[in-house]
């Protein structure tokens, strides 16, 4: 028999990680088009919304009344998809850290992009005031909301000897910035998981290094963000869709729209240092195509087929795992979505599974805490000699 799987649509809510972009364009009408689509067909999703930027903006406020207009109708928006059962979590870029406002929606972020340079008082004083900005604009609306499940500005959540007990500490109860198997050497970011003890299930952390599993219960749960290996033809189709992407962005910087400019320019700050130049693009290309490609589950740059293709491979691995229920946390970016056809498709295929039922990161959260999924606290080889025939593997 399948096992059920509870499928979290999450969105990552927020301008582009450099400041630009128009919050209307990326963030408002985005938002209101996929809350549309999940009301259509009768399922919740979860926005991850950006608080850093949003306090920010409310910090410069008085300098330009065109900052406190768009404070106030993210506040708006935020306001109204929880008031009509979507789910509401922080997420926190530090590199807003003492933003400098240069006017016209222009900014200079001089902070630190990961979360894992900062130290522990400057850690907690972001957390706090972001913990403290969402909540009390939501509990007017249900007073026992709380900020339960977190994720961290580019995926930066270990090693750190302090992020996770902050959390802990403000009353976090899930953590989704683990993807196993992902690395990143860019000017921004430094991260290495690809030593996760666990790139599936649901596992208490080592507090101090979220990549191991904790050999005890831990006050917070990770649970990896979904990411499937996949087929090289279906790479390729992606490469020629975004080599297409890339030319339009070209030709439109060229004719200067403003357009353009309200959807943000994303710069080299996602560049690996590896591949700088020519021998190093070509050595990249050779490597994507003479091993599998780890991909994040970010519907945003799916097509239907691939959305599919892995929804066949969290099935099959689902079923591997021989439990009778599985959360599953997939990502999304709503401000790279002009189209939202296959993503509609996507949504209607898996409200109609008989063994998948989309719920929000607040439900899970709720579920781990009453004991709904099996939480590992051992490596997974400890699980699979659980199935044969020990009960101590998992908690």
């Amino acid at each position: 028999m399948r096992p059920t799987i509870h499928l979290a649509l999450v969105d990552d809510w927020e301008v582009r990680g450099n400041g630009t972009g128009h919050p209307s364009v990326l963030q408002f009408e985005p938002m209101r088009r996929i809350t549309a689509i999940f009301d259509r067909h009768g399922v919740k999703g979860s926005f991850n919304v950006e608080l850093m930027q949003q306090l920010a903006y409310r910090k410069h406020q008085d300098h330009d009344p065109q900052l406190r207009e768009i404070a106030d109708e993210w506040d708006d928006c935020v306001r109204e998809a929880f008031r009509t059962g979507h789910d509401i979590q922080p997420h926190i870029h530090p590199q807003w850290t003492g933003a400098n406002y240069l006017g016209d929606l222009r900014w200079n972020l001089s902070g630190e992009w990961s979360m894992l340079n900062y130290p522990a008082a400057e850690m907690r004083s972001m957390i706090s005031a972001a913990v403290y900005y969402l909540e009390n604009l939501l509990r007017p609306i249900d007073p026992s909301y709380k900020c339960l499940s977190y994720r961290s500005g580019s995926w930066c959540a270990a090693p750190s000897d302090h992020l996770f007990p902050i959390l802990a500490e403000h009353g976090f109860v899930l953590d989704m910035s683990i993807v196993a198997g992902i690395r990143f050497d860019t000017s921004k970011i430094k991260l290495d998981y690809t030593v996760c003890e666990e790139d599936l299930l649901p596992y208490y952390p080592v507090m101090t290094d979220a990549r191991y599993i904790s050999d005890k219960p831990e006050p917070i749960v990770c649970i990896p963000t979904y990411a499937f290996r996949e087929a090289r033809r279906i790479l390729l189709m992606r490469d020629a869709r975004k080599a297409c992407l890339k030319f339009k962005q070209l030709f439109v910087r060229r004719v200067g729209t403003l357009a353009n400019r309200d959807r943000g320019v994303s710069l080299d700050e996602w560049a690996n240092n590896k591949h700088f130049g020519l021998v190093g693009q070509i050595r990249k290309m050779a490597m994507r195509y003479t091993v599998q490609h780890l991909l994040i589950s970010d519907l945003s740059g799916l097509d239907f087929s691939r959305m599919q293709a892995m929804l066949v491979d969290i099935r099959a691995r689902a079923l591997k795992t021989g439990l009778n229920t599985i959360p599953i946390i997939l990502e999304n970016h709503t401000k790279d979505v002009v189209d939202f056809s296959d993503i509609e498709r996507f949504i209607e295929l898996i409200s109609k599974a008989s063994d998948i039922r989309v719920v929000t990161l607040a439900e899970i959260a709720r579920g781990v805490k009453a004991g709904a999924y099996t939480v590992l606290k051992e490596k997974r080889q400890e699980l699979r000699n659980a199935q044969n025939g020990s009960a101590d593997a998992h908690y």
